[in-house]
Order: structure tokens, then C-alpha cells, then sequence
């Protein structure tokens, strides 16, 4: 792990070593997570690609003053939008040098690199976002999501870590099989450890009306191919929603040839099948190469 500083917050990344192909692989995780969930991923992509793995501030070991959530903190800025954590990545890749990149986006952070997208064009080539989707404002819906969501971020006791069998609740949670305790383990860290302003305020921030309704508008003024990777079995974001999102797309042509779909696959696509995932992250690289 190394870390730099971002708008006055320090922010831990990896970095695989250069090759000879272009471009480098940026991924961004998604909420209340971090970046070690894309190691099966960069384990198979490194040898052909550069990759770059980091976390978002105030998650996994991007946080101001370092270590594991104990009690409160200093905000670590007061601004979670989509927009505001791509500023964020706009930093680290100026900072990085690297001039040519595709992102790779797991749920809020394909968001992130939808958004990231339109502000960088000449930086991004392409976005693929996995397990993610949207555009559609559903009052009733966003409004149960948002208070639930509320009272998880705020009620995460620090010996919820230790607490036996814990660890097996997280490795079955939004997957279409368990992910092994390992990741449950990784899962119940990164939840109980993330920073308690920016995982309330990721989720309210990117969850209003206005947010909802900003994002097919995002898409849909992109020049640069777009993919969606859906898992069949996510019920956090549907395959419906994603094909919505995925629509406004010029690729989309009215048949969906830039959705990708995992047959049994829930909301961690990138552990739950990396294989897949790889496979075609691959293909997509080779076809616009």
C-alpha cells in the first residue's frame, strides 16, 4: 500500500507495475467497501495491463487520521456527491501521471466513474460499471433505502468485528452464494471501519432526486464507450435498472449490446466471478484497442 495526499486527506492505493499495453485500469469500489475486492481482478489483469486500486475517502485506509473506526472524527471534507469523489480521482491520476485509463466501476463508484467520465475525456477512454445502474427515482423506495441505510452507518459498534458468526452473515449478504468467511471477514472490517460522515454522507448525497435524475444525463453525453456488467441474481441493483441506465447510451443501439450479463450472480461480481469478470474486461479492452 502506498498513500497519497488528496485535498488535504490521505488516500491509500496499489499500483501493479507498467506493461507494454496501454491503458492503465482504474478501479473504484463501492459503498462501505475498499479496494482489496478487486484483487481477484487485478491478480488476472496484471500481467497485461497496469493496474490501479485505491480507496475512497473515508473508506477502507483512506482516512484522515488512520487506523479503524474507534469513535468520532475529524471530517474528512463535508462534500460525498459523485461528483465530488471525482474530483477525487481527477487528483490521483493527475498526480499519478497517467494520461490514458478505462475505469472500472463496482456500484457507487461506477457512478463515480460515469461522472469522472464527462469531466476527463481526454484522461478516460472508457468506463465499465459492474453491479451498477439507476436513473430511475423511485420516491417510497429511496426514501425506506435512505433511512435504512441511516441506521446501519450510524449503529456499527466496533465489536461488531468480533462478534462469532459475524463474519458468515457478511459473506452471504447481496451474493447469489457466499463468498467464503474470508471475505465475510474483509466485508465486517471495511463496514465497521469506514468513516462515520462518509459513509452517512456517500449515501445521502448520492441518493437525492436531483442525483437520480443527473445520471442518464451523464450517460447519455459520454463519447466514450460505456459497458454494464449485470449480475442475473443482484437485488441491490436489478438487472432492469442497469438496462435503464445502460439505454441512454449511444452503444445501447435499442438491444443492449453494451450490457454484459453473469448468469447467478449477485452484487459482488468481482469476487463472486472474477474468471468472468476478467474475461470480459478482456474482450472489451482488445475490441477498442
Amino acid at each position: 500500500m502506498t498513500t497519497i495526499d488528496i485535498l488535504g486527506v490521505r488516500h491509500a492505493y496499489d499500483l501493479t507495475a507498467a506493461t507494454a499495453t496501454s491503458p492503465v485500469l482504474v478501479f473504484v469500489h463501492g459503498w462501505l467497501l475498499s479496494r482489496r475486492y478487486w484483487q481477484p481482478l487485478t491478480d488476472r489483469l496484471a500481467p497485461n495491463y497496469q493496474c490501479l486500486t485505491y480507496d475512497l475517502r473515508g473508506f477502507g485506509d483512506s482516512l484522515s487520521d488512520g487506523g479503524g473506526y474507534t469513535g468520532p472524527r475529524a471530517p474528512l471534507n463535508s462534500c460525498y456527491t459523485p461528483a465530488a469523489y471525482a474530483i477525487d480521482l481527477e487528483i490521483l491520476l493527475e498526480k499519478l501521471d497517467i494520461s490514458c485509463a478505462w475505469l472500472v466501476g463496482h456500484s457507487l463508484g461506477g457512478t463515480i466513474a460515469l461522472w469522472a467520465a464527462s469531466k476527463l475525456s481526454d484522461r478516460v477512454k472508457g468506463v465499465v460499471c459492474i453491479n451498477a445502474g439507476g436513473g430511475i427515482y423511485l420516491k417510497e423506495e429511496f426514501e425506506r433505502f435512505r433511512a435504512v441505510g441511516k441506521q446501519l452507518v450510524t449503529m456499527r459498534p466496533g465489536w461488531l468485528s468480533h462478534l462469532p458468526l459475524a463474519d458468515f452473515v457478511f459473506a452471504r449478504d447481496s451474493v447469489a452464494r457466499s463468498i467464503g468467511r474470508s471475505w465475510g471477514r474483509q466485508r465486517l472490517r471495511d463496514f465497521v471501519a469506514a468513516h462515520p460522515e462518509a459513509a452517512l454522507g456517500a449515501l445521502l448525497d448520492s441518493t437525492t432526486e436531483a442525483q437520480i435524475h443527473l445520471l442518464p444525463q451523464i450517460v447519455s453525453q459520454l463519447k466514450q464507450p460505456v459497458y454494464f456488467i449485470a449480475g442475473t441474481k443482484d437485488k441491490i441493483m436489478e438487472p432492469k435498472y442497469v438496462l435503464h441506465l445502460a439505454s441512454f447510451h449511444w452503444m445501447f443501439q435499442g438491444g443492449g449490446e453494451n450490457v454484459l450479463r453473469l448468469p447467478d450472480c449477485g452484487h459482488l461480481a468481482m469476487v463472486e466471478q472474477p474468471d468472468a469478470v476478467a474475461s470480459y474486461l478482456q474482450n472489451i479492452l482488445q475490441e477498442h484497442s
